[in-house]
């Protein structure tokens, strides 16, 4: 637990089931461990990659894994998230609810336009909040992190844990017999090399506040 140390709330977005644990997972779990307070939010159920209500279960079974406080739901269909002002209301009647001291959210530079979308949509919600890293997703483009986290043996493999209950979509990369548990330790190697770390996870800042 925390000892002389304020306790956060952590807000961590994504455009899909499973987008979260990808690419903050193990960053996710150390904060948990230390007890601050995780929350989610999910814009879609994830449809157009699996059966919806399935996805939805797996998701709520990580969240249950990450001892996440709650979990919230966008109600979006896959591959359809719009940008406009109905959506970035909604995300800042979730963010008022949670008061985040940090959010995580998907990249803004990415193949799928969620991704997309679900970042620029969090850049428009968040413009009062002090921190705000995006993270990287197998899809993602162009990402030069500048902020790492990490994760050592421990918390890479409670984010494979988190990986592995989504039964679904272990399976499903864009790598042709590569499963995303292989995705993420190779990924968390690499991250950890440019940290000079074994294991980490890395974001890149929309903004980092650092209190002197």
């Amino acid at each position: 637990m925390i000892e002389n140390q304020l306790k956060m709330n952590i807000l961590a977005i994504g455009a899909h089931p499973d987008d979260i644990e990808v690419g903050c997972g193990g960053t996710l779990a150390k904060y948990s461990e230390k007890g601050h307070n995780v929350y989610l939010y999910i814009a879609t159920d994830g449809g157009a990659g699996g059966d919806g209500k399935t996805r939805i279960r797996e998701q709520q079974s990580s969240a249950k894994i990450l001892g996440v406080k709650e979990l919230y739901w966008g109600g979006y269909s896959d591959t359809q998230i719009s940008i406009n002002k109905e959506a970035i209301w909604n995300l800042e009647k979730v963010i008022k609810k949670v008061s985040p001291d940090l959010i995580f959210v998907n990249f803004w530079d990415d193949t799928h336009q969620d991704h997309r979308h679900i970042a620029q949509i969090t850049i428009s919600a968040t413009r009062y909040v002090r921190n705000v890293l995006f993270y990287e997703t197998p899809t993602t483009q162009n990402f030069n992190p500048n902020v790492f986290v990490q994760l050592g043996e421990k918390y890479l493999r409670i984010k494979e844990k988190l990986l592995l209950a989504h039964k679904s979509q272990v399976s499903k990369t864009n790598i042709s017999g590569i499963t995303i548990i292989e995705v993420a330790r190779s990924n968390a190697l690499f991250r950890g090399v440019q940290a000079r770390v074994d294991y980490a996870e890395a974001f890149q800042s929309l903004r980092l506040f650092i209190n002197i």
